[in-house]
């Protein structure tokens, strides 16, 4: 009997041991969200003292996205991942060790928090430029739809609600001891992957040399990304998407709550929740299918078609028709963020892996703090329904241009992924 499509890749041995610790380590990440908030109040800290942990993190990640990406192209990817774990281990290890004897100050936190950025930044190229080293290529849809799926279950989900519970009941400092026994535990499983892909990916006759410096590895990332139509129009879309979204979903979606709904940070919270959910089933129903074979056209066609319910988010009035639409901008998103991951590992050159994933990463974080401050400035001055209205019609506009400008339409049938190799497609890309 022959496994369902999702399913495959936990036929082979180390996608089973990789994925294990995944989702033990994303667990951890999820419990830390909470248990950080409560370890800064515990301290006597408020808002302020709250942002400065949180800026740390995303300070030591964005700060090192594109060096992550340059080591994961240069160094063993089995052995990065597992001193990231490693590392990530100490810091909790020690906020936990020190909360417990009485120690820890915020300053502790902030070191942590910005250490585990910086693993973030290694830790995600690494994983990326992995999977197509342990997987078979008409696997690899499957394998991200499986961690499209986990993130915001665990991550958003579990992780927060076990964290939340283990501090009413107990402490902070038991939350966090319980988060660095998740990383031990990710640690110890990650010794199981095979020594066979400790080794970087082969270099093809057009590779960097092996003594190539970081910044002609970089350099080289980005003239790939230049040159290479879908991949240069898919990042251009996605930099002028993030500052359009990230701003009225983070900052003027709970202003609307409030205005529109009645509602408070509870309801706030069950509709992130909903987007979130929307990820996770838009994930998983992708990794279930076959890779459609219009694949470019139609991942940028998910995402901007599927950001036009957030045009009546300003106007609607029931929560349940304002829920119904962050699912299904969660679902089109979820979905194609998986085609999206799938793409850069079977027509990327295996040795750009790295450096064009923290490339990707890196265009993604780099506007979202701007659209963040730029948003309450802009609702101060335009209607947050008109803000919203414009999110949602100007999306697929984008989209439609990028498919026209990338050349898309033509270049996804020349190189049909749901039947050529992926080494084929490498040479074709």
């Amino acid at each position: 009997m022959s496994l369902p499509r999702a399913m495959r890749p936990f036929v082979h041995r180390d996608y089973r041991v990789l994925i294990a610790a995944l989702a033990i380590s994303i667990f951890g990440t999820g419990m830390w969200a909470v248990a950080m908030v409560y370890q800064v109040i515990h301290l006597g800290g408020g808002p302020v003292e709250l942002s400065i942990v949180a800026t740390a993190s995303s300070v030591g990640l964005l700060a090192f996205v594109l060096l992550g990406g340059i080591a994961a192209d240069r160094l063993p990817q089995r052995r990065l991942i597992i001193a990231v774990e490693g590392a990530n281990l100490l810091a909790i290890g020690a906020v936990a060790a020190l909360s417990i004897a009485g120690l820890l100050q915020l300053w502790h936190l902030a070191a942590a928090a910005f250490l585990l950025g910086v693993g973030a930044a290694f830790f995600f190229p690494a994983y990326s430029a992995i999977l197509p080293r342990i997987l078979p290529a008409e696997d690899l849809l499957a394998a991200n739809g499986m961690e499209g799926t986990m993130r915001p279950l665990l991550q958003m989900a579990a992780g927060p609600a076990a964290a939340g519970m283990i501090v009413a009941a107990f402490s902070p400092a038991s939350a966090t001891a319980w988060i660095a026994l998740c990383h031990l535990s990710a640690l110890v499983i990650l010794t199981f992957l095979s020594r066979a892909v400790a080794t970087p990916a082969p270099v093809g006759s057009d590779g960097p040399p092996a003594k190539s410096s970081m910044w002609k590895d970089l350099r080289e990332g980005v003239a790939y990304t230049v040159r290479t139509p879908w991949l240069f129009w898919t990042l251009l879309w996605a930099v002028v998407w993030v500052l359009l979204f990230m701003g009225p979903i983070e900052v003027l979606l709970p202003f609307a709550v409030e205005e529109q709904l009645d509602g408070d940070s509870s309801t706030f919270g069950f509709l992130l929740g909903t987007y979130g959910a929307g990820g996770a089933v838009g994930a998983m129903a992708t990794a279930s299918v076959r890779l459609p074979r219009r694949y470019l056209s139609g991942m940028l066609m998910l995402w901007g078609a599927g950001s036009v319910p957030l045009a009546v988010t300003g106007f609607v009035t029931n929560f349940w028709l304002l829920a119904a639409v962050l699912f299904v901008v969660g679902v089109t998103g979820g979905a194609g963020q998986v085609i999206w991951g799938t793409l850069l590992q079977r027509r990327v050159p295996p040795h750009l892996l790295g450096r064009i994933s923290s490339l990707d990463f890196f265009v993604s974080l780099a506007l979202m703090p701007v659209s963040m401050a730029l948003a309450g400035p802009l609702a101060a001055v335009v209607p947050i329904w008109l803000i919203f209205l414009v999110v949602g019609l100007v999306s697929p506009v984008l989209s439609v241009l990028a498919i026209a400008f990338g050349g898309m339409l033509k270049d996804e049938i020349a190189h049909p992924l749901d039947r050529v190799p992926a080494a084929a497609q490498q040479l074709g890309s």
